[in-house]
């Protein structure tokens, strides 16, 4: 490197990859950045640098010294060792400066000699702090997976039903009626380890997932206007159950939620969501599958009048990128629940290609890899037809003259019948009944439990 290559490097300041330290007076300062960097990318480090940039080098009576000291603080300060290149950059005057080159480590993590490991944020760098970091760096590393983790629940809390027949249609066999031979099985087909479930059997196989996980499900809310303004939205929904029964609600929710559109010139054309279905299921999947499972929080969808967000836990794993995931590069976070769902749970191919049919489709598609918040965003935008009131007053106005006839044919339906028949959460009935209640258009004759509803005309 020359003196000029050096200058240009340090006027762009100190970044992840490049650390101006002006001396070195101990080990531990050295081994802690050296140790942050190998567990990164890789980076240099500038030894007679000062933080603003300025050179103030390292005289040559003092240079074998100092590289007595990093060579020191690499074999016997850092686990496990790293290998650095030096190289001197002479500014004059007896004065160099010492250019370290770190490598991103191939056997992270990597401790300083007290066991801590540290990681770099920015310029500046931390240390791991709790169980939860650990086990993403671990993951990260591709030294651990979280579908692999055991949870609380045992073989027994399989849907059994619901395995067997896919063990039957993927592999010919029947269920094993003694239970030490069905948790053979289950270890043997890496959802179970001894008589617990790991987090893949759970999600994929579990009668009740929610009880051991209650965070691993998709909350959905359908707002009225451009914000999130949980005062108003016209429909919510938590979906919950194994990985198939979320992903066919959550694509439910979304579906009922949007407009109608003719897919023709003729008049008989048949009626097709504003956006493909398949968009949606290409983005889901990828969600459900490719979300962080160390993190303790929900997938969430927001359907606004212009969008729809999905908000995954987790932002983008090691070194990918949104280019690169746009052009079909795939990194398995977690590869046991990849390998099922791909077995025909879910529509997915595992060939890393969902995103790039999804923008075939639609590609009306843009991504936000949220590296501060730790979460990937996935904003499809929507045709707005008309103004916004218009679209939303039509949306409620259609709500409610199918719920008047409801309740004209059937006095004593249930809150949980009309929301099933009108397709739609049970809040969304409920607040428009109360509505029509205030205008005085609803009255109910009787008790809550066996009384009936009065249309008034």
């Amino acid at each position: 490197m020359t003196l000029n290559e050096l200058k240009k490097l340090i006027e762009q300041g100190e970044d992840s990859k490049h650390q101006f330290k002006q001396t070195i007076d101990h080990e531990r300062s050295l081994s802690s950045e050296i140790v942050a960097m190998s567990n990164a990318d890789g980076g240099q480090i500038f030894i007679g640098v000062a933080d603003d940039g300025s050179l103030h080098g390292i005289k040559t009576k003092d240079l074998k010294k100092m590289n007595n000291l990093i060579s020191n603080t690499a074999s016997q300060h850092i686990k496990s060792p790293v290998t650095l290149q030096s190289e001197n950059i002479s500014i004059g005057s007896s004065l160099i400066i010492i250019c370290l080159t770190i490598s991103e480590g191939a056997d992270k993590p990597y401790f300083d000699n007290e066991g801590i490991i540290w990681l770099k944020v920015g310029a500046d760098k931390r240390k791991i702090n709790s169980k939860e970091e650990l086990r993403r760096f671990f993951q990260i590393s591709d030294l651990v997976h979280a579908d692999e983790t055991p949870t609380k629940a045992f073989i027994e809390d399989i849907d059994s039903r619901y395995f067997g027949n896919f063990v039957d249609k993927q592999y010919g066999l029947s269920l094993p009626k003694e239970e030490k031979k069905f948790g053979i099985l289950l270890e043997n087909l890496d959802l179970a380890k001894e008589d617990r479930l790991n987090l893949a059997g759970l999600l994929l196989f579990g009668e009740k997932p929610q009880i051991f996980k209650p965070t691993f499900v998709v909350k959905s809310i359908f707002f009225p206007g451009l914000t999130n303004d949980m005062d108003h939205y016209l429909d919510k929904e938590d979906h919950d159950g194994n990985l198939k029964d979320i992903f066919q609600n959550s694509i439910s929710f979304i579906l009922r939620c949007l407009p109608k559109i003719q897919s023709g010139e003729s008049v008989n054309s048949p009626s097709v969501p504003e956006i493909p279905r398949i968009v949606f299921e290409e983005l889901l999947v990828n969600a459900l599958v490719h979300r962080d499972y160390f993190i303790e929080s929900p997938i969430r969808i927001f359907v606004y009048q212009d969008r729809i967000e999905i908000i995954s836990p987790g932002s983008l794993p090691n070194h990918l990128t949104i280019p690169k995931m746009m052009s079909g590069i795939s990194i398995i976070r977690n590869p046991i629940l990849c390998s099922y769902v791909s077995k025909g749970l879910l529509p997915y191919s595992g060939l890393g290609t969902g995103i790039q049919r999804a923008l075939e489709k639609y590609p009306h598609i843009s991504f936000v890899d949220d590296k501060d918040s730790n979460q990937f965003k996935v904003i499809i935008q929507r045709k707005v037809y008309g103004t916004i009131n218009d679209t939303l007053n039509e949306t409620i106005k259609d709500i409610n003259h199918s719920l008047v006839g409801l309740l004209k044919e059937n006095p004593e339906i249930s809150y949980d019948e009309l929301a099933l028949k009108l397709k739609v959460g049970r809040s969304t009935v409920y607040r428009s009944i109360v509505k029509m209640r205030k205008e005085k258009k609803l009255k109910r004759i009787g008790s809550k439990k066996t009384g009936s509803w009065l249309v008034k005309d």
